[in-house]
């Protein structure tokens, strides 16, 4: 054989290996594979662990696991667990949908919710769950014709209209709903079919001693003692079809559901994760990770840092302000911290140094194969091209991400937008439209109202507004400049006017102003709150939005041929697209973890340890009595293990957000867990996944239902299960 083409394949299967793993076993635990690819994966699987044929995974005959797995509430999973259409996800996923039924005499977050009978649970108003029908590769027929380094308006043009075209006859051939989404940065395509139902009622809520235990403190923690679960059901009409609320309605009947494995799991079982996870980056640039890791997730940080310190001083003194705020502050928390192990988890694995060894391997193979014709023309010119366009966007960038954490968490600012609906309305509307249109945007407020605390958010507005300022200086709207100004240069001072007089800290004053039969316009033109509005959307629109503009549009053109040319490396089966919240399974062992020392941690938690954990003066440390009673008894009902109650476990499955609520299954595809976290060190494999550090974290299904029957008096529900002891 020629020396040339001996020592070019010799580097091209050196760099495969390096970009996708040493060994096709250690490949196999990241990446997040599209489920009718799996039989494409099925080796691998079967290597790992897996004992049953992956068409038991994924089919299109209605037979498959993949008819269990469902998306539950627009942004988690969740998992069918009994032939009544009884849904298993997190506590946190729940978390949303239960605070807008709380109340201060229903405080499910301090005392659970069990229904006692289907007749006793709760519907939800405005939760979905989501099933996936069919997935199907598009690709051929969006990208006919089309080829790599064409530019965007014309690709864009081309390929819109012909998935417009191609959802519009998906949907009127199987009357359901359809979506195309792309992969790989846009060279390849598919279609989901899916079923969403809206009528979905609560059936079982644990406590926050339970279902949160731990809070903010052990987010993205490991140990970990939390019984993030929840239980939900979805109803359907006569024709077990989706249909809106109605009394009627009967619980959704199906024959694809998870058998429950209750024998318990050890360390080296195989397992898999099927959810879907929402957003990763695993082909992104060094330009682009560098942004990520010196502008983006340190100004995130630090905005966030300063909002929770004073959202929870709010919190802590007033229940009603903790019933407002603990949805909306765990969303903010979930984030914060986690943004914080990410950039630790870049920064300690010098992983912007890989990207850039990456990236020099790229261009050698590139040099190698410039006379391929397959390779893109333009593809010498990628990585110059990307580090150009970043440069030039950076400084915008830190512009916008303060815009956005400093500025628009603030909710009277942010709602200025209502403000603005209502001027045009006031202002163009007249008679029945106008009384109507104001109708809608009451119910819009009072919906915003209902969580909603002036004191807190003028705290929040003290604590960003400053930090705007400063790190904007010669970047800030001219009214935020005007107003500041008015108030003698004092936040205090200018947080305690605008708050006074904007509408939409004083209730009673904005549903007379709504209410009445003539609304004056200079009313609304004057609110503090919608000048504020106003002015950061004009300064976005003007000197932001157009560079931000460019600056993606070029990065996404730069970013198709990086990844068009990056999957001609090697078979492109053995890449796995980023995730994109469309249905995916990835699979790993059960798996300790020793991340700085060499005192490494077990893969499994239990209840004893939670509770030395018990701190009765601490809100997110507080131990039911009752649960402390069972432990002191060691009253674990079938589901203990060796006079121990097992909680949690991890694992070296690839998951992302979107993956909170999924199932986690053996290698029977039985459920053994339900995911809902990831090992802080490890959050980073959102943009770069090491095997050594990344945890994905479960909660034991033996947990769960210890919980449901010693807590929940809800063993009822277990009648309806098939459960495997």
């Amino acid at each position: 054989m020629n020396s040339k083409i001996t020592s070019s394949l010799l580097f091209k299967t050196t760099f495969i290996l390096l970009i996708v793993g040493c060994t096709s076993v250690s490949f196999a635990k990241k990446g997040m594979w599209m489920p009718p690819n799996l039989g494409l994966k099925e080796s691998d699987l079967k290597k790992m662990g897996l004992k049953i044929p992956a068409s038991k995974l994924y089919n299109d005959n209605q037979t498959g696991i993949n008819q269990a797995v469902v998306i539950f509430d627009k942004g988690c999973t969740g998992e069918v667990i009994s032939s009544n259409g009884l849904i298993l996800t997190n506590h946190h996923c729940g978390y949303s949908a239960v605070q807008k039924i709380s109340s201060a005499t229903k405080d499910y977050f301090a005392n659970g919710f069990w229904a006692k009978n289907q007749q006793e649970e709760i519907p939800c108003p405005g939760l979905s769950v989501t099933f996936v029908r069919k997935m199907v590769n598009v690709t051929d027929l969006i990208l006919y014709e089309i080829y790599p380094a064409m530019k965007n308006e014309e690709r864009d043009s081309i390929v819109d209209a012909r998935i417009r075209g191609l959802e519009k006859g998906y949907r009127f051939a199987t009357h359901l709903d359809a979506q195309i989404k792309s992969f790989f940065n846009g060279n390849e395509y598919w279609v989901t079919v899916s079923e969403t139902y809206t009528d979905v009622r609560l059936v079982g809520f644990p406590q926050n001693g339970i279902g949160s235990f731990g809070g903010d403190t052990d987010n993205w923690m490991w140990p970990r003692h939390t019984g993030d679960f929840s239980l939900f059901r979805v109803y359907a009409n006569g024709a077990n079809k989706p249909a809106t609320y109605a009394k009627n309605n009967r619980a959704y009947k199906t024959n694809n559901f998870l058998t429950i494995n209750a024998k318990g799991i050890k360390e080296g079982d195989f397992t898999m994760v099927y959810g879907f996870p929402g957003t990763t980056q695993s082909y992104i640039s060094s330009y682009q990770l560098a942004q990520i890791q010196n502008i983006i997730d340190p100004i995130r940080i630090q905005a966030r840092t300063l909002r929770l310190e004073a959202m929870t001083k709010n919190m802590s003194a007033d229940r009603a302000v903790f019933l407002k705020y603990t949805a909306k502050r765990a969303s903010i928390a979930n984030g914060w911290k986690k943004w914080q192990g990410e950039l630790k988890g870049l920064q300690q694995n010098h992983v912007l140094d890989k990207k850039r060894e990456q990236e020099t391997r790229f261009m050698t193979w590139l040099n190698l194969h410039l006379m391929d014709s397959s390779v893109s023309g333009k593809a010498s010119e990628i990585l110059q091209s990307m580090d150009a366009i970043c440069n030039a966007a950076n400084s915008s960038i830190k512009t916008e991400e303060y815009i956005k954490e400093a500025v628009l968490s603030i909710e009277l600012i942010q709602q200025g937008q209502l403000l603005e609906k209502i001027r045009k309305a006031v202002n163009t509307l007249k008679g029945h439209a106008l009384k109507d249109t104001l109708a809608s945007l009451k119910a819009s407020y009072l919906a915003f109202e209902k969580d909603f605390d002036p004191a807190t958010d003028a705290a929040v507005f003290n604590a960003l507004m400053p930090l705007y300022f400063k790190n904007c200086n010669g970047k800030i709207a001219t009214e935020f400049t005007n107003q500041y100004q008015q108030y003698r240069a004092d936040f205090g001072r200018w947080s305690t006017g605008i708050y006074a007089r904007s509408l939409l800290s004083n209730k009673t004053e904005f549903l007379a102003y709504l209410d009445s039969d003539k609304p004056a316009l200079e009313t609304i033109i004057n609110d503090p709150a919608l000048k504020l509005y106003n002015a950061i959307s004009e300064y976005r629109t003007k000197k932001i939005n157009p560079i931000l503009n460019t600056y993606n549009q070029s990065m996404r053109y730069w970013n198709r041929l990086y990844t068009y040319n990056t999957l001609l490396m090697g078979d492109r089966t053995d890449f796995a697209p980023d995730a994109n919240f469309t249905q995916r399974l990835t699979y790993g062992v059960v798996k300790g973890i020793d991340p700085e020392s060499e005192a490494g941690y077990s893969f499994q938690t239990f209840l004893d340890e939670a509770i030395l954990k018990d701190n009765p003066n601490v809100e997110e440390f507080k131990v039911p009595e009752k649960l402390k009673a069972l432990q002191a008894k060691k009253d674990f009902g079938k589901w203990g293990e060796n006079k121990r109650m097992p909680i949690a476990f991890i694992a070296s499955n690839h998951t992302s957000g979107g993956n909170s609520g999924s199932p986690v299954l053996n290698a029977y595809g039985e459920l053994i867990g339900t995911n809902f976290d990831r090992v802080w060190e490890g959050t980073m494999s959102d943009l770069y996944y090491d095997a050594n550090i990344c945890r994905n974290i479960t909660l034991d299904v033996r947990y769960t239902l210890f919980i449901i029957e010693k807590m929940g008096n809800a063993s009822w529900l277990f009648k309806e299960m098939k459960i495997k002891k």
